[in-house]
């Protein structure tokens, strides 16, 4: 099924595989890319040597194009971005937008710039900063989300833009797929679904927790990291909800400073990465400490199994998902069901 986002990127079929931290490793991405779809690496949470590594293996286990998800705000996203030219890497990802300057770079060098974003005046930004494609989340999405949902958002930035748009919030099927293309998307982005494949390494307890939620068991808190985040609802996060001032900050030193060591990060790097995500909201100093915390209550969860020790970005479509398909078998799948939805709208009456 060939769109504009196929032609870009040189995929198979119009779906990506989000960059999700902890999730989002060579083993995932190489099976997405392996299956037609691009597989987007989440570099968010490894470290810098981490990251080329991780770049090789991809490289290693498969031919196809393939991307990385970068923080634009890190302290060492140049470093970051060097790397992805070094190894040539075929597109870069954005969770926020990236300067007209770090486009330039990327761009020079070849590399599909695709950030992410929330709101159609943020599209606007970037595509008239040079971005070559932008992907439109709505609020039904996991991690970091908005207010608006994925059907009202949609056509706003189609109709903004004249650049690539690929959908996210709330997909995993191929019925989904048709409705974005219908309302001018160029493919989708699905997260949930991915992680909940048999090519993901999240432990298996952790999948069945997933498994086992309904709509109604993913709720948005602003307890986290002080910004709406999606999540399975479990009891870690109704302690962090009803948690006091300080119990909270020193839960959020306490998971900072593990972050630290893991990532090699330095204590300023560390604030600065908080900070960054302070920029122009109202956070309080102990909201910038869990946020730079966030890395490592993901972890728990998606590394190690703790499902009472972490927290579980999850989009509303947990909810629906019960099985645990390859790559392959998921994205050949929502192809034929793809298919199957094209040939119902077109059936004569």
């Amino acid at each position: 099924m060939e769109t504009a986002l196929t032609r870009l990127v040189g995929v198979r079929c119009p779906i990506v595989q989000s960059g999700m931290g902890w999730v989002a490793g060579p083993r995932l991405v190489s099976a997405a890319a392996n299956a037609g779809a691009l597989g987007v690496l989440g570099s968010a949470t490894m470290t810098v040597d981490g990251l080329r590594e991780a770049v090789r293996e991809v490289r290693s286990r498969t031919d196809a194009p393939f991307g990385v998800n970068l923080r634009a705000d890190a302290a060492d996203a140049g470093d970051r971005v060097r790397i992805l030219i070094d190894e040539g890497v075929r597109v870069a990802s954005f969770a926020l937008a990236p300067s007209r300057e770090l486009i330039a770079v990327l761009k020079e060098a070849g590399v599909v710039v695709i950030p992410s974003v929330g709101a159609r005046r943020h599209a606007e930004k970037v595509a008239a900063w040079g971005a070559d494609a932008v992907v439109v989340q709505g609020g039904e999405g996991g991690g970091h989300t908005g207010e608006v949902a994925t059907t009202v958002l949609l056509p706003q930035v189609v109709d903004a833009v004249d650049i690539p748009v690929v959908a996210a919030g709330g997909f995993f099927d191929g019925r989904g797929l048709v409705a974005a293309l219908a309302y001018g998307a160029a493919g989708v982005a699905m997260g949930t679904r991915f992680l909940l494949t048999s090519d993901s390494t999240v432990p298996d307890a952790v999948k069945a927790r997933y498994l086992a939620a309904t709509v109604r068991d993913v709720t948005v808190t602003r307890a986290v990291d002080g910004l709406p985040h999606r999540m399975l609802r479990t009891d870690l996060v109704a302690a962090l909800e009803n948690a006091g001032r300080a119990r909270a900050l020193l839960h959020a030193v306490r998971g900072a400073a593990g972050f630290r060591r893991l990532s090699g990060l330095t204590w300023r790097q560390l604030v600065h990465d908080g900070l960054a995500l302070r920029h122009g909201k109202e956070l309080s100093w102990s909201q910038v400490l869990l946020a730079a915390n966030t890395p490592m209550l993901l972890r728990s969860a998606m590394v190690d199994g703790r499902t009472d020790l972490g927290v579980m970005a999850a989009g509303q479509v947990a909810g629906v998902i019960d099985d645990l398909p390859s790559c392959a078998e998921l994205v050949e799948r929502i192809m034929r069901e793809a298919e199957a939805a094209r040939d119902r709208l077109t059936a004569p009456r």
